[in-house]
């Protein structure tokens, strides 16, 4: 049984853009000496459904994509950053901390490793850092999840010997998981894809990314903020990480509620 205390947050797909369409765009509509001055497609694309709104093209604002974003931010046009989209690999998590994070629908997509297909008796657990901090209750907590991964597979060979009437090794496999993880603890480990724009996941880490949040949520909304952030900085740059008491951290914006 593995221990784990640390998430990992992989970021595996970001929008592109089709220069040649919306050049084609542009001509079109008789538009001619736009062009943004980001070449990040999840910073040029919202500010290109928003120049489409007011059909601004031709009359820029001063300062660029970067002004025009905070511009948009400033007056709660969050429609337009729906346009951007990010796709996470997130693991070294907890079955809590995904029952928190689906509860996120707007603007999100998600794919949680399976329980009924996947063999959870060489499961790892994700330990709270207060509970491994303190040596009796890290034990108290080590022994309850090695049991209850001892009883997953007592349960699994116990059903499988049940279902044995089952033809299909795969079937029989599926029926014995899916009633064995019942008494997997909420500390299991798992893997979950995550896709959302660039709105919800302002929603998401303006809600999770904060003092009162789960602090595992928190620790890894953190994470993908930093990612974010290197990665599209006129959309994410208005937030500033501050340091808890707890060692994690949280984020403050003056453009809340996108």
């Amino acid at each position: 049984m593995k221990i784990i205390r640390k998430p990992s947050v992989y970021l595996v797909g970001r929008s592109v853009l089709e220069q040649g369409e919306i050049a084609r765009f542009l001509k079109d509509h008789e538009v001619s000496g736009w062009a943004t001055d980001t070449t990040r497609a999840s910073e040029a694309l919202p500010e290109i459904a928003g120049r489409l709104c007011y059909m601004s093209f031709a009359k820029p604002r001063p300062g660029g994509n970067r002004a025009y974003l905070d511009h948009i931010k400033e007056v709660g046009h969050g429609s337009v950053l729906e346009h951007a989209v990010w796709n996470f690999i997130i693991t070294g998590v907890s079955r809590s901390f995904t029952h928190e994070l689906v509860r996120h629908r707007a603007g999100f997509g998600y794919s949680q490793l399976s329980q009924r297909y996947v063999d959870e008796s060489v499961a790892d657990f994700v330990e709270p850092d207060c509970i491994a901090d303190d040596a009796e209750l890290h034990e108290v907590w080590r022994s309850a999840t090695q049991h209850a991964q001892e009883a997953y597979v007592r349960l699994v060979e116990g059903l499988q010997v049940k279902f044995a009437d089952v033809e299909d090794k795969t079937l029989r496999r599926k029926l014995a998981r899916q009633a064995a993880r019942s008494v997997l603890p909420n500390a299991t480990e798992t893997k979950i894809f995550v896709t959302a724009n660039a709105r919800a996941w302002r929603h998401f880490i303006e809600l999770r990314c904060n003092e009162h949040a789960e602090t595992e949520i928190r620790i890894v909304a953190a994470m993908i903020l930093e990612t974010l952030q290197k990665d599209s900085p006129n959309l994410f740059g208005d937030y500033e990480l501050v340091s808890l008491p707890d060692g994690t951290r949280a984020a403050r914006t003056k453009f809340v509620k996108v």
